[in-house]
């Protein structure tokens, strides 16, 4: 199969080839002969029901030094010259990602978008958790100071974090004593705009926050981020630690409740975040891991992504 592929994702020039799952992806791609091109989503425009990209054809290599290659910019028409699109920028939400769902909506599926976007928009990470109330730990989504006092005296331990965080970024655990509540909540009403999310504090975080890969609905591999010393975040990108692990036959039938709803939305690649029992995120827009997998296990996630696209097309 000879394919047009599209990567709208952050700058090339910032990723790190050995953790990005994009790029394991992009090599992937390369490796069955499909044409590559790189473009930011401030590079898309939608002209009279057209929608086209100032994208540079994009070559990659596993070379620290010199990782990528790129060509002229051309301005291309994403429904016409394009198979598929991996739309793979990072969160958090914003307007600018928003809209692009909403333009990318009119190629889709002539034009193949992974994941679908009407359904990435519609699932942003800590949200669509919601949907699986019996797999979740008590969650509270609020800006009412009143509403997370009283959360807090049921649970004593709590995580507070932003709704469309990323990364680790601004999570903040609350003992039952701890005096900062009150400023913590005025700085999240102060800096979002949105309700913030809370959650109760599970100690089997200091076993591992797993991350779980499902493809076209199946878990195919994971591996166990652990916090650092003196850390209650687990994120690589905040110094957790990657380790292999299995998954277990809870993880499993937390896979089997949302992966019939994955596969019916066309969330092609996903990543969940599991502590102990519970699911506590279903990462739909940008998820990480499948490089550390095969890294541990062989388990060739990439190939198996670009397997499920080729089954769609």
């Amino acid at each position: 199969m000879s394919l047009n592929v599209a990567l709208q994702m952050d700058p090339i020039e910032k990723i790190d080839i050995n953790g990005d799952s994009t790029f394991s992806m992009g090599l992937e791609a390369q490796k069955r002969g499909y044409k590559l091109y790189h473009y930011l989503v401030d590079d898309m425009s939608f002209l009279n029901g057209k929608v086209k990209a100032y994208a540079r054809p994009l070559i990659l290599s596993r070379d620290l030094g010199n990782y990528f290659k790129v060509e002229k910019t051309q301005c291309i028409d994403l429904g016409t010259d394009i198979d598929v699109i991996l739309m793979r920028q990072d969160p958090p939400f914003h307007m600018g990602y928003i809209t692009a769902t909403h333009i990318l909506e009119h190629i889709h599926p002539k034009t193949l978008v992974v994941n679908d976007p009407a359904s990435v928009r519609n699932a942003p990470e800590k949200i669509f958790l919601t949907r699986f109330p019996d797999l979740m730990p008590p969650t509270l989504i609020t800006s009412n100071n009143e509403d997370v006092r009283s959360f807090r005296q049921e649970y004593g331990d709590i995580i507070v974090k932003p709704l469309y965080g990323n990364g680790g970024a601004g999570v903040f655990r609350i003992t039952k004593d701890d005096q900062n509540l009150s400023s913590l909540i005025e700085m999240f009403q102060e800096f979002y705009p949105e309700p913030f999310i809370v959650q109760k504090y599970l100690p089997d975080v200091r076993k591992g926050d797993k991350r779980i890969i499902l493809v076209d609905g199946k878990p195919v591999g994971a591996i166990n981020r652990v916090p650092g010393k003196g850390e209650v975040r687990s994120n690589m990108h905040v110094g957790g630690k990657a380790l292999k692990t299995i998954i277990s036959k809870r993880e499993y039938e937390i896979c089997e409740a949302i992966g019939p709803v994955l596969k019916e939305q066309g969330q092609i690649f996903v990543g969940i975040d599991v502590i102990g029992d519970y699911l506590t995120e279903i990462n739909v827009t940008s998820p990480t891991g499948i490089q550390e997998i095969k890294r541990f296990d062989g388990t060739d996630t990439a190939a198996l992504i670009w397997d499920a696209i080729e089954a769609k097309l």
